[in-house]
């Protein structure tokens, strides 16, 4: 089946943030528009679909990122970086920085914890250093300390500030004027309803994000 992959322009914006904490409200200032994580690709197997959304911008050689989530529970039990953030409460973002190249996940819990990885496909992928994770400063309306899950519905943001030395196996530079491919998702595979959305939607029997055939189109101004 044909897939209409989406194309998103991300705008450089005139005042850096200084923190994560401050990517809100910038953004807004900038008057950039939330983009669904709408698509529940495997939704008779998964029916259950959290309200999921993210807004992207950018100077030179940082990317702010923002999402907002609302869902039935929340959980971080990832405590660690580079632990298994994808079994919470957790927002994701895929990127692939040249044409058929490896790509990089970049996942966040609802706690600002991260995995951040690189390769060419699910298996046998490179973790970042701690030295690469530490200059990604992260904010959440959660706070930063682990969590059990919480049941009940619950509205949460969570804001990133990510350098293109994040992508550690590429030398980036500057992202303005240049057009990348990536998706961005929603799941929480051990909560008590797990689900797997994305941004631009995938095609396939089982649920896998690691399927840079899927992504979409990112310009930067």
């Amino acid at each position: 089946m044909f897939i209409d992959m989406k194309r998103l322009t991300i705008k450089k914006i005139s005042q850096q943030p200084l923190a994560a904490a401050d990517i809100p409200a910038i953004m807004d200032a900038e008057q950039i528009p939330f983009e669904l994580i709408d698509n529940a690709n495997w939704a008779a197997d998964y029916p259950y679909t959290p309200k999921a959304s993210f807004r992207m911008g950018h100077h030179n050689d940082t990317i702010y990122l923002h999402y907002r989530v609302s869902e039935d529970s929340v959980r971080a039990l990832a405590a660690q970086d580079n632990g298994h953030v994808w079994e919470d409460s957790c927002c994701e973002f895929f990127f692939q920085p040249t044409p058929d190249g490896p790509y990089y996940n970049v996942e966040c819990n609802c706690a600002g914890t991260l995995l951040v990885g690189c390769g060419q496909g699910r298996e046998s992928r490179a973790l970042a250093s701690e030295h690469v994770l530490r200059q990604i400063d992260r904010w959440t309306t959660l706070g930063r300390a682990p969590f059990e899950e919480r049941k009940g519905r619950c509205e949460w943001q969570l804001a990133l500030i990510i350098p293109t030395s994040t992508f550690f196996n590429h030398q980036i530079g500057t992202v303005s004027g240049q057009d990348y491919r990536a998706n961005f998702y929603k799941c929480g595979d051990a909560l008590e309803k797990p689900h797997f959305l994305s941004w631009n939607a995938i095609e396939i029997a089982k649920p896998d994000f690691h399927r840079p055939d899927y992504f979409g189109d990112l310009s930067f101004e």
